[in-house]
């Protein structure tokens, strides 16, 4: 019925995705920890895969995916959409920033951050939050990466002008925690579209 034998390469860049190919056919294999994502380009393949792993180790398939490591998974037609609106909300909960009043942008056009030649206020904390925020920034909101990469720059000692500005984007996540990023088979050219000013 299927191969007992199917060698999956694993990819150089990351060590958890794995692949096999065969006849134009491909299936791909996303692992962490205890967590399997398994995609291809047909479901024969995906199932032939399936069945190796099971008969190699105990698993139990969860069928189509809706969350994996914090990440929604939303089918809409032929798109998917990311959603990572549970992380965010823990997010605001945990540095105490749910209950503030939502704002429509991401920062303060006339803020203008510098070094800091003062002492530090919470830096601890402030890293904690940036690290949080590099994390939904890689997943599914890269809208938000021109502040955290400007924020982040301050992490070793932030002032209040910095916390003001951390502030901010956690207002603006708070309106936003609906948002997600779509992925769809068209067009075949992704694109990006990006105003770093």
């Amino acid at each position: 019925m299927f191969d007992l034998v199917m060698v999956f390469s694993t990819n150089d860049v990351d060590k958890c995705m794995y692949t096999k190919s065969k006849n134009g056919e491909c299936v791909i294999i996303c692992l962490y920890v205890d967590d399997m994502l398994m995609s291809g380009t047909c479901i024969d393949i995906v199932s032939k895969a399936k069945l190796f792993f099971e008969f190699k180790f105990e698993m139990k398939d969860m069928g189509e995916t809706s969350v994996i490591l914090g990440v929604k998974f939303i089918r809409k037609g032929d798109s998917v959409l990311l959603s990572q609106d549970q992380y965010i909300e823990k997010l605001l909960r945990k540095f105490g920033y749910y209950d503030f009043k939502s704002v429509s942008t991401l920062r303060d056009a006339n803020s203008k951050l510098e070094k800091n030649i003062e002492e530090s206020i919470s830096q601890s904390q402030y890293s904690q939050i940036i690290g949080s925020l590099l994390h939904l920034m890689s997943f599914c909101r890269p809208n938000i990466a021109y502040v955290v990469s400007k924020s982040s720059r301050y992490t070793q000692c932030p002032s209040q002008d910095h916390w003001d500005a951390l502030a901010r984007l956690m207002r603006y996540l708070r309106g936003t925690m609906d948002y997600a990023i779509e992925y769809s088979e068209f067009p075949a050219i992704l694109e990006e579209y990006s105003d770093a000013n």
